[in-house]
Formats: structure tokens, C-alpha cells, sequence
């Protein structure tokens, strides 16, 4: 690019920052962008940019690749019940150390040497994320997997106040018992975004969005009203491990939240690309 394109380009952005300056937006973070250098530094840069232009940026993130490195260095295998993590009391702690520790810290850390500001939280903190052990009525037993009872964002809020990035942690506290529980990050942060009354949520995957044929990703489906859902999912162009998450996209929906978005969280700067631009990265559904 020379001179004149790196203006243009900022030029473009003005407007989308204008209309989102002072707005809070929830960034869900997992997958590949959490595995790779490359897109770890990227995503962590976007949530800088963000904030310095005005933006309330507040990141929520799970540990899925990390928590099973732990669990095979202890020699203890992964078990996963309808794609849900089997948590019994010795995985919690770990995910409680991996999650709350290690990846919480790590992601603050990187945000600070790259000159933002970070507090790292998890749901304990000040009862931000209360829950109850799963019971789908279906006779399984996941363990410590919590469903979310509860949202109490002030310490978030707090925290955007004094203009500083939350780093949220999916780990919940548990009502019903003296214990922590293991909660779906997507679905941790789609309740956050309804709790503060967030302008979007971004959920970054592993895919390029919704794609109307799964191995085509020219296929891809820019835009998805709240209403065309069930439609699709019935015909079949929502599926799988795309389900829970749109179902998360629509439940922020129905809560308040006016846009969510899917992205490839293995472009780098997806985050700016489908915020700051015309073009645009991944699936809208609003």
C-alpha cells in the first residue's frame, strides 16, 4: 500500500468508529486464533485498536486446547458428553487453574506489553457469572458444567469505566453448591453482552461463518435475520457445531444486543476487517 491507500483506508474506518465510539462491544475468543502466534497477536491488537479509538471492547474467552494439554500431562483423557467437556471434580480444578490462571493472565499480559490496558476476572469475581449444575432433563451427568442463573456486570462495568479491556474467564460460581462451574464461553458471553447492554458480540470460530454449503466457502451468508433462523436451521444450513452458536447470537438478540457477528477468527484481524470496513468478515445475524 502507499501513503494515499493507507489513508483511504483510515478514511473508511472513520465512519464505523464514529458510530460505534463509547459503544461496548463482547468479543468471545477461542479456536485456532488462541493456538496460533500469529492470530493470538492480531486479535489481541484489535482489542487494543478498539479501545483507543473509543470502543468498549470486553473479551471472554475459554481454554479448550490448554485445558487438554493439562489433562494429558497428568495422564488423564479428555471426555466429552454431546460435545459438552465432561468436568468431574479433578478436571474443574484444572479448568479453574487453566482458565482463571494461566490463559486469563497470559491474555492480560500480552495486553499490556503491547500498550493497552487489562484487568483479568472470572465469573467468581464479585458473583459476575452465577450458575447450577447442568440438568438437561436428559439422564446425563456432565459433571461441574454449569447453566448461567445469573449476570452481575459491575465489575466489568468498572472496569470499562477506567478504560480498561476486561478479561473474562468462564468460569462460574456455583449457587447450589460449594463449588465452581465450567460454563460455554459463547454462552457466557452472549449473557454478558445482554447484561451490559452491549452494542454487538463477536464470536470467533474456526470457519468463515455460515456457509450455505459447508464445503464451499464462497458459500458464505453475509447477513442472517433474527427471523430467517429457524428456516434455516430446518433446511439444514445451520448445523452441527454451528447450532450453539447462532442459538447464542439469537438468544444476545432477543436480549437487547442489535448486531452479532460470526467470524474466522483464523483471518488475521477478522475483528477489524468485519467492524471498521465495508466488506466486512463473517456472518452478520441482527
Amino acid at each position: 500500500m502507499n501513503n494515499l491507500e493507507r489513508a483511504q483506508t483510515l478514511v473508511e474506518a472513520l465512519p464505523y468508529i464514529q458510530k460505534f465510539h463509547g459503544k461496548i462491544v463482547v468479543v468471545k475468543y477461542g479456536g485456532n486464533a488462541m493456538i496460533s502466534p500469529e492470530l493470538f497477536d492480531a486479535v489481541m491488537e484489535d482489542i487494543i485498536l478498539l479501545q483507543l479509538v473509543g470502543i468498549r471492547a470486553v473479551l471472554v474467552h475459554g481454554g479448550g486446547p490448554e485445558i487438554n494439554d493439562m489433562l494429558k500431562k497428568i495422564g488423564k483423557e479428555p471426555k466429552f458428553v454431546k460435545g459438552l467437556r465432561y468436568t468431574d471434580e479433578e478436571t474443574m480444578e484444572i479448568v479453574q487453574g487453566v482458565l482463571c490462571g494461566k490463559v486469563n493472565k497470559d491474555l492480560v499480559a500480552t495486553i499490556i506489553r503491547k500498550g493497552g490496558r487489562a484487568v483479568g476476572l472470572c465469573g467468581i469475581d464479585e458473583s459476575l457469572i452465577e450458575a447450577r449444575r447442568m440438568n438437561r432433563g436428559d439422564d446425563e451427568d456432565y459433571g461441574f458444567v454449569g447453566d448461567i442463573t445469573a449476570i452481575h456486570p459491575d465489575v466489568v462495568l468498572r472496569a470499562i469505566a477506567d478504560n480498561v479491556i476486561p478479561v473474562v474467564a468462564t468460569v462460574g460460581l456455583g449457587i447450589d453448591a460449594v463449588t465452581a462451574y465450567n460454563i460455554n464461553a459463547d454462552t457466557a458471553a452472549s449473557k454478558l453482552a445482554v447484561a451490559l447492554g452491549a452494542e454487538k458480540l463477536i464470536i470467533l470460530t474456526d470457519t468463515r461463518g455460515v456457509l450455505r454449503d459447508t464445503k464451499d466457502d464462497q458459500t458464505l451468508i453475509h447477513q442472517i435475520k433474527r427471523a430467517e433462523i429457524p428456516v434455516l436451521q430446518s433446511s439444514g444450513i445451520i448445523s452441527g457445531g454451528m447450532i450453539p452458536k447462532i442459538e447464542c447470537c439469537a438468544d444476545a438478540i432477543d436480549g437487547g444486543v442489535k448486531r452479532t457477528h460470526i467470524l474466522d477468527g483464523r483471518i488475521p484481524h477478522s475483528i477489524l476487517i468485519e467492524m471498521l470496513t465495508d466488506e466486512g468478515a463473517g456472518t452478520m445475524i441482527y
